[in-house]
């Protein structure tokens, strides 16, 4: 028997092979998806296909600016199209679930798989189920949860990698901290403060030291990524999500604070009801303000006591927001209600 191994299974670009999938003619041809479909709204790219990808467009970035740099193609931006996407995703993870080892599903277009078998022979079944739909994915193994989510990296498109113990420095040592999952730019710059810029020093440094910088549970918990600590047991309850959120970009940003507040309020109101639609209480507030120079701030805070109240989740919700005191114009405005875990 070989030693427990995680496998890590990525959708390559989801919502644009969905699209494909129902249109097959867009192949091969630079499809984006994200918002209205409208690529001159102010909305941002969800997922573009490989062809778009290779013009430089990126998830987040405005439509506008994606439909600049797809001049002259023959791209096809399309809106999202959410339960669509969560039918096609269903149908993939019904087939997971169907090859017999334990999954873990953590979204619409990836899973953990594990097996004390041939992972590899695990892999191949994981692709083939896959291509049973339409679609195709990225494979990565590892003896953590955080290895093989690292390795789907390297795997992709459609392929299969492996990181261990055995490799993980020889592969990412030299590499910046931005190459593990979870660490973006901003904490990348922070970690450079600290004068850590590989993942090596980030695995050698001390986790009270980046604490410090970082926080008490961002600090130990960024070292632990660069030694490629994780899971090496999955959570097979089914997925549910953890929470429901509701967000707008404004056809022009948005500076009157008490317009702001009514914008926010109806967002929190759309999320209570998908509140109570799903039957469970809300635990958790947070926002998400986006101005016009793009920085994106979040903030959250608890609901005393629980509840799916609207009124209850506008008034935190409005709190957070006197509370950022945007300086700025702002173009997007989000609120998120965290949810009580389901009961058995």
């Amino acid at each position: 028997m070989s030693p427990r191994r995680i496998l890590h299974a990525d959708l390559d670009q989801f919502l644009a092979a969905a699209e494909i999938l129902r249109r097959p003619e867009l192949a091969g041809r630079p499809v984006v998806v994200g918002g209205d479909g409208d690529p001159a709204s102010r909305s941002v790219v969800a997922t573009a296909s490989y062809e778009a990808r290779a013009h430089g467009v990126r998830s987040g970035m405005p439509l506008r600016r994606a439909h600049a740099r797809l001049t002259g193609t023959d791209a096809v931006f399309l809106p999202s199209d959410t339960p669509y996407h969560q039918q096609v995703s269903d149908d993939v993870m019904v087939r997971l679930r169907g090859l017999g080892a334990p999954v873990e599903i953590i979204g619409w277009d990836e899973a953990f798989l594990s097996t004390d078998d041939d992972p590899r022979v695990l892999a191949e079944r994981v692709r083939a189920a896959v291509a049973a739909t339409g679609l195709s994915c990225a494979v990565g193994i590892g003896d953590t949860t955080v290895r093989a989510k690292t390795a789907t990296g390297y795997a992709k498109p459609g392929g299969v990698h492996e990181l261990t113990a055995a490799n993980w420095f020889a592969t990412l040592g030299g590499e910046p901290p931005e190459a593990l999952p979870g660490i973006g730019r901003a904490t990348s710059r922070a970690l450079a403060e600290l004068g850590i810029t590989t993942v090596t020093q980030l695995a050698q440094a001390r986790p009270g030291d980046v604490a410090q910088r970082l926080g008490p549970q961002r600090g130990p918990y960024y070292v632990s990524l660069g030694r490629g600590m994780g899971r090496t047991e999955l959570d097979t309850t089914p997925w549910v999500p953890r929470s429901r959120s509701r967000e707008t970009t404004f056809p022009a940003d948005v500076e009157d604070r008490t317009e702001l507040h009514v914008l926010l309020r109806g967002l929190a109101m759309q999320v209570a009801g998908d509140v109570v639609a799903e039957g469970r209480d809300c635990v958790r507030v947070g926002i998400r303000v986006r101005t016009r120079s793009f920085r994106t701030t979040t903030r959250s805070r608890a609901l005393v006591p629980p509840g799916r109240d609207g009124g209850a989740i506008a008034a935190v919700a409005a709190e957070l927001l006197d509370e950022l005191a945007p300086d700025r114009p702002v173009r997007l405005l989000g609120v998120r209600a965290e949810l009580t875990t389901p009961r058995p």
